[in-house]
């Protein structure tokens, strides 16, 4: 968690009449930030939201601005719920005072309120704060770091109050252009993140899907999405890795779908409460289609299951922020090898590509994540450095390796504070 500064006081105050105005953010420093993250910590310190008997909480009326629509969402999910205000006298608990005090002040739920919606609205104006010019390096590291520690604090306020948890759910709408003008229109239900579970991250709708939803729609023909059949008339057979919210797969989806013909789409994932919710967001998308036009099944890339549909290979493979734990990359290589097509011989002895793997991945440079994306490149060799002088021997065998790799940049208002830039790595088959 983020360090507390040496000047920290450890008297707990009222958080609402003390934390400090977001309107004002671009004027705080990492210390004082750090100071307001240490006094929720010490508030709440895991302790769930419940009064002693003996106790009874004050009436109150509270009356303060401190959110608005104005800002951005920062690539979490940020529910974008009515302005609350509050007016309050300023309330203090000291470690002298009594403890039936900080007892009250914990289980306030107007103050629990205010401190959720606080950390809310920080997370939604991360990205400048923390990407701010003129900055010193350490304090732009420490500006990082104390936004992922809000993430964790926000995430532990939640996930000790169920009833919060799905109150801060948030339906999230995209609008995609493409080339040929139509615009690609998805409404995606997000989910707020286990701090326990790592596995649940795909409730919700990351940057690296968002970008790469929009480079797919400006050019569908360069990631293979123009036509939801082959040469040979068989249909496209499409699958993404770790769907999560289902962007990706719903994209696809709606680029490819025509009257007559319509591609075999996949979208996999592993977490049931992941799956479920994928489930529910194609439903929103298709609220018309008399059969769901992407099949949803779950997938263990430690240990996957090669049984129908996955039993025969895919044409295309698309995977957005997949690689968060050091053997991520070692497992999907492996799922890819046994799901992508092969190159076929032809006609003229040249063989066909065969499929191909996109994957787009975010250029974290601090926290928990930090150059996690070097572990792709460290796993999936560069073409040029394959035996592509070989293209036209029979007998040769084939691996996965990068032909080619593009560096974006990072989209104002979308994103992590940690995120600082992506990387789109197009993956397929080369001789070995």
């Amino acid at each position: 968690m983020y360090p507390l500064s040496q000047s920290f006081n450890p008297t707990i105050r009222a958080p609402s009449s003390s934390l400090p105005p977001l309107l004002k953010l671009h004027t705080i420093f990492s210390n004082e930030l750090c100071d307001s993250l240490g006094a929720i910590q010490q508030l709440y310190a895991h302790q769930p939201p419940t009064l002693p008997p003996k106790l009874v909480l004050p009436t109150r009326k509270h009356r303060q601005l401190i959110h608005d629509d104005s800002v951005p969402d920062s690539g979490y999910a940020s529910a974008e719920e009515d302005d609350c205000d509050y007016e309050e006298e300023d309330v203090s608990v000291t470690d002298s005072c009594d403890n039936d005090q900080l007892d009250i002040l914990r289980a306030d739920p107007l103050e629990r309120a205010f401190v959720i919606k606080w950390l809310t609205g920080f997370i939604a104006r991360s990205d400048a704060w923390a990407s701010a010019e003129n900055i010193e390096k350490t304090e732009a590291d420490r500006r990082a770091e104390a936004v992922e520690t809000a993430m964790n604090i926000l995430s532990s306020l939640l996930s000790d109050d169920q009833e919060e948890e799905e109150d801060c759910s948030v339906t999230r709408s995209f609008e995609f252009p493409t080339s040929d003008g139509v615009v690609v229109k998805v409404e995606l239900n997000d989910a707020p993140l286990s701090e326990e579970d790592h596995t649940c991250v795909g409730l919700q709708s990351w940057a690296s899907s968002i970008v790469l939803s929009e480079r797919i729609c400006a050019d569908p023909a360069r990631f293979s999405l123009v036509s939801p059949t082959k040469d040979d008339g068989s249909p496209l057979r499409f699958l993404e890795l770790g769907a999560g919210t289902g962007l990706l797969s719903i994209v696809a989806a709606k680029l490819l779908l025509s009257p007559r013909t319509s591609a075999s789409i996949f979208a996999t994932d592993y977490h049931p409460d992941v799956l479920l919710n994928l489930r529910a967001n194609i439903v929103t998308n298709f609220p018309s289609s008399d059969s769901s036009p992407i099949s949803v099944h779950q997938l263990d890339w430690e240990c996957p299951d090669y049984s129908a549909p996955m039993d025969e290979p895919f044409d295309l493979i698309l995977g957005a922020d997949v690689v968060y734990h050091p053997d991520h990359a070692r497992w999907i290589k492996s799922c890819v090898e046994r799901l992508l097509l092969l190159p076929t011989p032809s006609k003229d002895d040249t063989p066909s590509p065969g499929g191909v793997f996109w994957l787009m991945m975010a250029l974290r440079i601090s926290g928990r994540h930090e150059g996690m994306f070097h572990t792709v490149e460290s796993i999936f060799p560069n073409a040029s450095s394959c035996g592509l002088d070989r293209i036209n021997d029979q007998a040769m065998k084939w691996q996965l390796a990068i032909l080619e790799k593009v560096e974006l940049g990072k989209l104002k208002g979308v994103g992590r504070a940690d995120e600082r830039g992506f990387s789109l790595f197009k993956i397929g088959w080369v001789p070995c």
